[in-house]
């Protein structure tokens, strides 16, 4: 089947979830350009990379001209909340993405959004946990910018891609559970080759569901991987 082949943008590329869309989507051939927005280097070269070095990502208004005429934006920048304070992750979480969202939306009205939230993320802005009432209004707000689509990614553990250098210590001792992760808790495991899938699945192809987790993100890739692209 004949495709459009797509122009994203991916952002927090140097974090474990960015880093291994990224590589997917480098290695994929619906991708035909991705270009990076980061505080420094990747350190990869790749013919179909551009990588733009920004200092703030609070102000885009020096980098705009080339923020423009893309299909989609992975959106994998984010923080943990352990160790921070309230503020300052409100800042990130919330100002910073938001920021980027507005921008894009404004000079990109065609572009799919994919949003990674992360599981327990509380839409109803009434949670006990600051995080997740942060991480709720920001998908609500997100959405109502005028995308053409914005999906909100809710999975929990990820299985690394092979030649990530982004992991998190921990995940050594957890990615041997994943099989047994995937049969009993469908919903909070996933690799992070089904997500990738998944974001570019939602992009060529639109979905009905707008909040992904394990189940639909792993179906999705599937679905993906059938097409004959």
């Amino acid at each position: 089947m004949e495709t459009k082949k797509l122009n994203v943008l991916i952002t927090g590329s140097t974090g474990m979830v960015g880093e291994g869309v990224l590589l997917v989507c480098l290695e994929n051939p619906a991708i035909e350009k991705i270009t990076v927005v980061n505080r420094r280097s990747l350190g990869i070269t790749h013919p179909k990379l551009t990588e733009i070095i920004h200092p703030d990502f609070y102000n885009l208004t020096s980098i705009e001209d080339r923020l423009t005429g893309f299909d989609a934006c992975y959106f994998c920048l984010g923080i943990s909340s352990i160790g921070v304070n309230e503020t300052d992750y409100y800042k990130v979480t919330y100002t910073l993405t938001m920021h980027f969202g507005e921008t894009l939306s404004r000079l990109n009205p065609g572009m799919v959004f994919c949003y990674v939230a992360g599981a327990g993320t509380d839409e109803t802005e009434k949670s006990r946990l600051s995080w997740a009432r942060v991480k709720g209004k920001t998908e609500n707000d997100l959405e109502k910018l005028p995308f053409k689509a914005m999906y909100r990614y809710r999975f929990g553990f990820i299985k690394p891609v092979p030649g990530q250098k982004h992991i998190k210590s921990f995940y050594k001792y957890i990615n041997w559970v994943l099989p047994f992760g995937k049969f009993f808790f469908p919903e909070g495991f996933n690799t992070l080759e089904e997500v990738a899938l998944s974001m570019i699945y939602v992009t060529l192809f639109g979905s009905v569901e707008k909040k992904l987790a394990g189940k639909a993100i792993a179906r999705q890739a599937e679905l993906f991987k059938r097409q004959d692209i």
